[in-house]
C-alpha cells in the first residue's frame, strides 16, 4: 500500500512540470516504475501510458480555460499521430526490455539536444511558404499568436509523435512539442497547450492497445493517475507565467538528464 502512495504523490510532482511544458509524464514514470518499483520495461510503458490519458484530459481542461489550444491543427496532427501510436505499442512486444529502455535514453537526449539548439529565429516570418496555413490564435487575456504551419509536414511528423507515444509509454509531447516549436514555428506556449490536446488521441490508443496486451497494471496506474490530475491543474497555470525561453530550457534539461541516465542503465 505504501508504493502506491509513494506512486500517487510522485505522479502529483510529475503532473506539474509535465503539464508545464506538454508531456504526458511517461519520460519520468516509465523509468520510475521500472528502477524504483522493480516493473519490467513493457509494464512501465504500458502502465504509464494510462497514466498519460489523465494527464491529457486533466492538462487540457486547464488550457481550455486559458484558450491557448489550436484545436484545428491538433486534430490535423491527430490524424498522424493514432495510427503511429498503435503501430508503436504493437512494436513493444518485439524488443527486449534492455533493448526498450535504450531507445527510450537514446531518444530523450536527441530530442534535449534539439531544444536546446532551437532558437526564436526559427518562428520568423519568411513570406508565404507552400502548404502553409496561417493561424491566428487570441488567448483568454487578450494575448494574440500569429503564426504559419505547414499542414503536410504536421500529419508526417506527427506520425513520429504517435509512434514514439506507443513505443516508448509517453503522450508524444516529447517529440510533438519540438516538431510545433522548430518545425511549425508554433509559438511555445501554444504548442505546450495543443500538445497537451492532441496527446488524449494518442494516449487512449496506445493505452488500449497496451491494456489488450496485458502490459498494465491497472492499481499502479489508478493511483498515479490520482496524483497526476492534481498536479496538472498547478503545471497549467505555472506555464502561464513563464517566458518562452524557460519554459524550453525546463524541458530540455529534464529531459537530457533522464536521457542520459536510462541510455547508460540499459547499456552499461
Amino acid at each position: 500500500m505504501l508504493q502506491f502512495v509513494l506512486m500517487s504523490f510522485f505522479a502529483f510532482l510529475v503532473g506539474i512540470l509535465s503539464s508545464m511544458i506538454g508531456v504526458g509524464g511517461g519520460f519520468i514514470v516509465v523509468p520510475m516504475l521500472n528502477m524504483v518499483f522493480g516493473f519490467s520495461m513493457r509494464l512501465a510503458v504500458g502502465t504509464s501510458l494510462v497514466m498519460v490519458v489523465f494527464t491529457a484530459f486533466s492538462s487540457t481542461f486547464a488550457y481550455v480555460r486559458q484558450k491557448r489550444i489550436d484545436y484545428r491543427l491538433g486534430l490535423v496532427m491527430a490524424v498522424g499521430s493514432v495510427p503511429g501510436a498503435l503501430l508503436g505499442s504493437s512494436v513493444v512486444k518485439l524488443l527486449p526490455d534492455k533493448t526498450l529502455g535504450a531507445i527510450f535514453g537514446i531518444f530523450l537526449v536527441a530530442v534535449a539536444l534539439r531544444m536546446f539548439l532551437g532558437s526564436e529565429t526559427a518562428r520568423k516570418k519568411s513570406g508565404p511558404r507552400r502548404w502553409g496555413w496561417a493561424r491566428r490564435i487570441r488567448d483568454a487575456e487578450g494575448e494574440i499568436f500569429e503564426y504559419e504551419v505547414n499542414v503536410v509536414a504536421s500529419i508526417l511528423l506527427s506520425v513520429l509523435a504517435g509512434f514514439a507515444s506507443g513505443l516508448l509509454g509517453v503522450g508524444g509531447g516529447a517529440v510533438a512539442v519540438p516538431v510545433m516549436v522548430l518545425v511549425l514555428t508554433m509559438p511555445m506556449h501554444l504548442a505546450v497547450a495543443t500538445s497537451m490536446f492532441m496527446m488524449i488521441f494518442t494516449s487512449v490508443t496506445g493505452a488500449a492497445n497496451h491494456i489488450l496486451q496485458g502490459n498494465v497494471v491497472f492499481e499502479a496506474a489508478l493511483m498515479l493517475a490520482l496524483g497526476i490530475v492534481v498536479g496538472t491543474q498547478v503545471g497549467a497555470h505555472i506555464a502561464r507565467r513563464l517566458e518562452v525561453k524557460m519554459l524550453q530550457r525546463i524541458f530540455a534539461v529534464f529531459l537530457v538528464l533522464f536521457g542520459i541516465y536510462q541510455t547508460f542503465k540499459n547499456l552499461f
